[in-house]
């Protein structure tokens, strides 16, 4: 009878183990399923990037035991960015809160802009002071030039060697207005113009607020332009 008790009792367990270890499984969040909603995410946020773009996101541990989660929400952590080697956070909100953080690679190749001969600190920049480059941007320093009227007309605010990446903290627009300068007062209204000379109290560059003296000593403000002109309307 014992025995007859036992076989039965295995025979149960041998019929319940398959369908225990489904309903298992079916309860937990499937790897696969975050990565690609985090590549989806990513490409949502990279459209739009100068250049070719590829995401890489890396593996997930298939012995990482989340609930099973209806709409897994990706999100970027405060300080992370869609650019270069990055952080992904997915979240679950029901029916039970988890949070995993993915690691990702979003490469972006492009064309930026380098200096074609060394260039001096204050020098001017011209079309033939610069050479288009083509490489991984998102390897590249912060504030690369993707666009060289980005840097034409401007001055270098350091010295560079020649093929070194040009980055826009490296540049100064050109003063417009500078300190002590005699330049002309023009106002302009509804029906009228005038005009006069004044004194710049301030440098300035192109569309910069610039401070001015007129003759009779009063100080006033107006937008710089070139030519040694400042605006103010009324």
């Amino acid at each position: 009878m014992k025995i007859l008790f036992k076989a039965s009792l295995a025979l149960c367990l041998m019929l319940l183990l398959p369908a225990a270890i489904a309903q298992t499984s079916a309860s937990r969040q499937d790897p696969a399923a975050i990565r690609q909603s985090v590549e989806q995410f990513l490409a949502v946020q990279t459209a739009g990037l100068p250049g070719q773009v590829s995401v890489v996101v890396g593996p997930i541990d298939n012995r990482t035991n989340l609930a099973s989660c209806a709409e897994p929400q990706p999100f970027l952590p405060n300080g992370s960015r869609a650019w270069g080697k990055t952080t992904v956070g997915v979240r679950c909100t029901a029916p039970t809160p988890w949070i995993i953080y993915v690691q990702a690679k979003v490469a972006v190749t492009g064309d930026y802009y380098a200096t074609a001969a060394p260039l001096a600190q204050g020098q001017v920049i011209g079309n033939n002071d610069l050479i288009k480059q083509r490489g991984e941007l998102s390897a590249l320093p912060t504030g690369i030039i993707t666009d060289a009227t980005q840097a034409i007309g401007k001055s270098m605010t350091v010295s560079l060697a020649a093929g070194t990446p040009l980055r826009l903290d490296a540049l100064r627009s050109q003063l417009a207005i500078q300190q002590g300068q005699m330049v002309r007062l023009v106002s302009s209204g509804a029906g009228f113009q005038v005009s006069a000379e004044v004194r710049a109290l301030t440098s300035a560059t192109e569309g910069q607020v610039v401070q001015v003296r007129t003759q009779s000593g009063q100080q006033i403000s107006g937008v710089a332009r070139s030519g040694g002109v400042v605006e103010v309307a009324y």
